[in-house]
């Protein structure tokens, strides 16, 4: 029997890429968008979601028990970007991200737990960041976000062991995606005292997406990890100086990582 699996954000970048190669690979795929009918057509089916708003949420894992009879997968890609001086971005845009990074993908894992506890198996992967590992200048809002749900990730998944439910995060480095495009940007203000070191990373940010990974490397890592008897805490997946970048962190002083990072991002 196929086993079902629901992935949020789905329309593109990473969450179509994932949700159409596990489609190719017969799984039985939902994806989702908050306005599938303006997605580009896809090969799965995809339904309205929008991990800001519970009740959406609610309908749509209804939707695929009420139809499918279980739910094996839940993949927590939906996520939106978010950068700018700290100081000078607004508090209820910070609120939103986290809203969509952290707390929607919290309200997704109590709606589908009790189902994957009733059938004694289900896995959870919340799709983090290799930002979240660290702070880093004019995108420490996002980091917070990414590093939260790792951190929760870590508890919760001991919490749900004793009912056969897994659950892992993955993060991703830089990908070839549009997320640059659907970030938030805190404006660049001519009389910002942030303003050119803040310009300079933004186009830095940029160029690092449009030379990044193909999103099927992810599709690839993440299906592996489904077939994985016993999946990890935690899975990096990026080019070698960013996941290389996270055991500096656990090796260098503070102090000299935070050097490395002003080096890196010309500051």
């Amino acid at each position: 029997m196929s086993q079902v699996v629901l992935i949020t954000g789905a329309s593109s970048g990473i969450g179509q890429a994932i949700a159409q190669y596990l489609n190719d690979t017969k799984y039985i795929v939902y994806g989702t968008s908050r306005n599938p009918a303006k997605a580009p057509s896809q090969d799965f089916e995809m339904l309205e979601l929008d991990v800001t708003n519970l009740e959406s949420m609610q309908q749509a894992v209804e939707f695929i028990i009420t139809k499918e009879g279980r739910l094996d997968f839940l993949v927590n890609n939906a996520g939106m970007g978010i950068t700018g001086p700290i100081e000078e971005t607004p508090t209820e845009e910070i609120r939103k991200v986290f809203e969509t990074n952290f707390f929607g993908a919290l309200e997704m894992i109590k709606l589908v737990a009790p189902h994957m506890r009733k059938q004694h198996s289900g896995m959870v992967i919340n799709i983090t960041s290799i930002a979240g590992y660290m702070g880093l200048p004019y995108r420490g809002i996002y980091s917070a976000t990414k590093g939260a749900l790792g951190i929760t990730t870590e508890a919760y998944r001991m919490e749900l062991k004793e009912f056969n439910i897994k659950m892992t995060t993955v993060a991703p480095g830089d990908f070839a995606t549009n997320i640059a495009a659907g970030r938030y940007h805190t404006p660049v203000h001519n009389e910002s005292p942030y303003k050119e070191n803040y310009g300079n990373t933004l186009k830095l940010m940029d160029e690092h997406v449009d030379a990044g990974m193909d999103t099927k490397v992810m599709a690839k890592v993440i299906h592996k990890i489904m077939n994985t008897r016993s999946p990890k805490v935690h899975y990096r997946i990026g080019f070698f100086m960013q996941k290389i970048s996270i055991v500096l962190k656990r090796l260098l002083p503070d102090t000299w990582y935070e050097k490395l990072l002003l080096y890196h991002y010309k500051l």
